[in-house]
């Protein structure tokens, strides 16, 4: 039987990523589009939303806050749903529940049904992004993690660039309906995508059918979803001691400690195997990607709120002055992704950690007369930085792993980085009010971020030590032409040289 040209050329060049993985990626980046858009075109928008529904701002918050829950509350659903159902089938639906929301979002009448409806996208949105990164390694059988999280990152980093400056232009242009029905056309698209170019990969019919963990979904959704609202309500000005934020805090430790205990103890079935901690390349990856979260995150609440307050820019203005940083991720990706499969997660974690740092410290030095080139190039640089702090440690987790791990390891890795962005806005929204109590004019509100910015640094060069944990240089790939069985020896189930 003759091999195709596409796959002599792979066997060729075992260092290439193949069409096939190309092909899935451009899939799941169309439809991952709309939920990151989503995400960075509301966040500038609730202001309007409070004049168009003429409700107080505490309320419409909850347009942002509803969103985040939900979709902490089907992250952890993502493994047995797609074991359930199939990933192509999963994938499909979840877009056709973003795409319902986003509709209704539009046709909202008051701010109660546009929390609701926000709601709906959120747990279509928490199933399609660790089901998108857990989709693209499966069908790269754990091979070349670097480059595939390159394509994976391309929603995270275009979301900063075009998220904040496409939703100046609506509110500017039109109403804020079309923040919703901007959605629309990448739903459409990525479906038709994901039924032309994703396998068909449903559960056999009549095979055994993979059973819901009750207890665990009982404890660990409502757990992390009390977390991620209490750590919100820091962030909301209830202050770090009150009822407010810590029964929820306390209750969502005491769920989650009880799942985690109950996950490590199982043989099997658990709703994430929290036993794959025990690598050493999943359980660093995760650390990194909760420090990452806290670097990430927390400066992208700052840094908005800097150009407003202290520079006095506008919605769009602040919008525009975060593009160099975005574009700099952008950039990283393909570097990152290369280096990564050429020396390994680890040094391109140290480095790039390092540099997220140093690049936030310009930031620790700002007045409301500090020069705009130098912030722009900071936030370019700093970018690159964060663009290659993400892959990096996302990629490490799925090295060693076997196929049907790779999902509970994309489950875990996402709520890291998640919970380390909340808790990252949380610390820093408490730094910055502290130290602006009492400040007036835009000389001492700038050093006020000062501080916070200080703050920031410090946090992420925590992580540039932890960087040392991570895989090594990975194994070279076979000589071309050398036979191999996958069966017996698959490439995900290679232990990483450390």
């Amino acid at each position: 039987m003759s091999t195709p040209h596409g796959a002599a050329s792979a066997a060729a060049r075992p260092d290439r990523v193949g069409p096939a993985v190309w092909r899935t990626g451009a899939t799941l980046v169309v439809g991952a589009l709309a939920v990151v858009f989503d995400t960075t075109v509301v966040s500038v928008a609730l202001d309007d939303l409070a004049k168009a529904f003429d409700a107080p701002l505490a309320t419409v918050q909850w347009v942002s806050t509803g969103y985040l829950l939900a979709v902490f509350v089907t992250i952890p659903l993502a493994v047995w749903a797609q074991a359930r159902f199939g990933g192509r089938r999963l994938w499909i639906a979840a877009l056709g529940g973003f795409l319902l929301g986003s509709v209704l979002s539009a046709l909202a009448w008051n701010a109660t049904s546009l929390i609701v409806f926000r709601v709906v996208q959120g747990l279509a949105g928490g199933i399609m992004m660790p089901l998108m990164a857990t989709l693209l390694m499966q069908a790269a059988k754990g091979s070349h993690p670097g480059k595939v999280m390159a394509i994976i990152t391309v929603p995270t980093a275009l979301g900063p660039i075009l998220g904040p400056v496409l939703g100046g232009l609506v509110l500017h242009l039109a109403d804020w309906r079309w923040m919703f029905f901007v959605n629309i056309p990448f739903c459409v698209v990525g479906g038709w995508l994901a039924l032309r170019n994703l396998p068909d990969d449903r559960p056999e019919p009549g095979g055994p059918r993979v059973r819901l963990d009750v207890v665990g979904l009982l404890l660990l959704c409502p757990g992390v979803a009390a977390l991620v609202y209490g750590l919100s309500r820091v962030e909301g000005g209830a202050g770090s001691t009150g009822a407010a934020v810590l029964v929820p805090l306390l209750g969502g430790l005491a769920l989650v400690g009880g799942f985690t205990a109950r996950s490590l103890t199982r043989p099997g079935g658990a709703l994430v195997d929290l036993r794959l901690l025990r690598h050493r390349a999943v359980a660093s990856s995760a650390t990194l990607l909760f420090l990452g979260g806290i670097a990430l995150y927390g400066p992208m609440m700052l840094l908005p709120l800097y150009f407003q307050q202290v520079r006095g820019e506008d919605a769009l203005g602040a919008g525009l002055a975060l593009v160099p940083q975005g574009v700099g991720a952008l950039l990283a990706r393909g570097l990152a992704g290369r280096y990564m499969d050429r020396v390994g997660p680890r040094r391109v974690a140290v480095a790039a950690f390092a540099l997220v740092a140093a690049a936030t410290v310009p930031f620790a030095f700002v007045t409301a007369g500090t020069g705009g080139t130098v912030l722009m190039a900071a936030l370019f640089v700093r970018g690159i930085a964060l663009g290659a702090a993400m892959i990096a440690p996302m990629g490490a987790a799925y090295v060693g792993l076997r196929q049907q791990e790779i999902p509970d390891a994309g489950v875990i890795t996402r709520v890291a980085q998640q919970i380390g962005g909340s808790v990252g806005i949380a610390v820093l929204a408490v730094v910055l009010q502290h130290t602006a109590l009492g400040a007036h004019g835009p000389s001492a509100l700038a050093g006020a971020f000062d501080r916070a910015f200080w703050w920031s640094v410090a946090l992420t060069a925590l992580a540039v030590p932890l960087c040392l944990l991570l895989p090594g240089r990975p194994e070279p790939p076979p000589p071309a032409g050398t036979a191999r069985d996958d069966a017996a020896a698959p490439a995900t189930a290679r232990r990483p040289t450390v």
